[in-house]
């Protein structure tokens, strides 16, 4: 297939379960790559909590099951996924779509569980015959069967985008779980999760307030951080490969880390020191580098908080700038990103490397249903 370009539309639905983003770029699946438009479908209540329980059921079972719950969950959210294709603008131009799926349970190797798994609801053939086209999805599973984590499968399209930008850089994706690509000026580069994310500040300020999030870190700004539940927190993340620190592939299930050891804080308080809690994470990971970063480009929903980006730039202290900087889209990164690795697994190319996800070699991914 060579360099062909294909016009995709790119799928993501992430741990935060805010809305299902939609994207469509451009690409060869190599170093091209043209963002066209972007979308997101917002779940409603009903749906957010279905999906949650969903999730909540997935991490009881041992390994993926036919459940009657997480099946609904399923069907509801494919729904919501063909709406949000049907809502984005030049999606009757696409040909292709990549389809994430939700994460509901994430148990790699460094979760030392016993037989390693990654699990994405998500149905796409029903997702092909509702929007007409063929779909790629399963990125992961193949990774995990070759011993990898899974996980993070966004920094080769980082590694696209970022071809021109001045290194060493780090880009910083904080979802419900946050992760890290990083590129050092030699041609070395890495990624691993990093921690929490927005995981935890969103779970507070919902159980405190009935709000989703921290809107502009507002609850956080009018609080102060508990050192010593800040060290509660990080001890019971536990240092190490299934740990924080280190700069070695890892990845986290957002249900991997808990709210209870800020259980007696206010509202405000407990918001201040879990927004700390990410950003000290985000400082473990950078001091496990071999490298010392100039910049940290920052995607995901934390970078409309800037409690949390002045935090993650007082504790690394490296500078933290939103990824518009660079002109790209942060609120259709990811999305795009399965666009990208949508055509790879048509071409055969890999989704993930030994730098990225700790795989032994290179190792292609998805299946394309149609």
């Amino acid at each position: 297939m060579g360099s062909e370009k294909h016009l995709v539309i790119g799928l993501m639905s992430g741990t935060s379960v805010d809305a299902v983003d939609a994207a469509l770029i451009e690409t060869d699946g190599e170093g091209h790559v043209r963002g066209i438009s972007a979308h997101d479908r917002p779940y409603s209540d009903a749906e957010r909590d279905l999906i949650r329980r969903a999730a909540a059921r997935a991490l009881e079972m041992p390994a993926p099951a036919h459940d009657p719950m997480i099946a609904e969950a399923e069907r509801v959210l494919t729904l919501a996924h063909a709406e949000a294709v049907a809502g984005l603008a030049g999606q009757e131009t696409a040909a292709l779509i990549g389809f994430h799926g939700q994460t509901v349970a994430h148990r790699p190797p460094s979760s030392g569980h016993p037989a390693p798994f990654t699990w994405q609801i998500g149905d796409a053939s029903l997702l092909a015959r509702l929007t007409g086209r063929p779909v790629v999805h399963d990125f992961r599973s193949a990774d995990v069967a070759a011993g990898g984590e899974g996980a993070p499968l966004a920094p080769g399209y980082h590694r696209a985008l970022a071809s021109n930008v001045d290194r060493p850089v780090g880009i910083l994706n904080l979802g419900g779980v946050g992760n890290l690509t990083w590129f050092d000026e030699a041609g070395g580069w890495g990624a691993f999760d990093t921690g929490p994310g927005n995981g935890l500040i969103d779970d507070w300020v919902q159980r405190h307030t009935g709000a989703r999030f921290d809107a502009r870190g507002a609850l956080a700004a009018a609080g102060r951080v508990d050192a010593d539940v800040l060290a509660q927190l990080a001890a019971a993340a536990g240092p190490g490969p299934s740990g924080l620190g280190g700069s070695g592939p890892k990845s986290f299930d957002r249900a991997d880390f808990s709210i209870r050891a800020a259980g007696a804080l206010s509202a405000a308080d407990g918001a201040a020191t879990l927004t700390a809690f990410t950003a000290e994470t985000v400082a473990q990971a950078l001091g496990g580098l071999s490298v010392r970063l100039k910049r940290l480009l920052v995607t995901g929903g934390g970078r409309h908080n800037p409690v949390l980006m002045r935090m993650i730039a007082g504790r690394t202290g490296v500078p933290a700038d939103p990824v518009e900087a660079e002109g790209w889209h942060g609120d259709a990164l990811e999305a795009q990103a399965f666009a990208w690795l949508a055509v790879r697994h048509l071409k055969g190319l890999p989704l993930s490397w030994p730098e990225t996800t700790g795989v032994p070699r290179p190792v292609t991914g998805g299946r394309l249903a149609v």
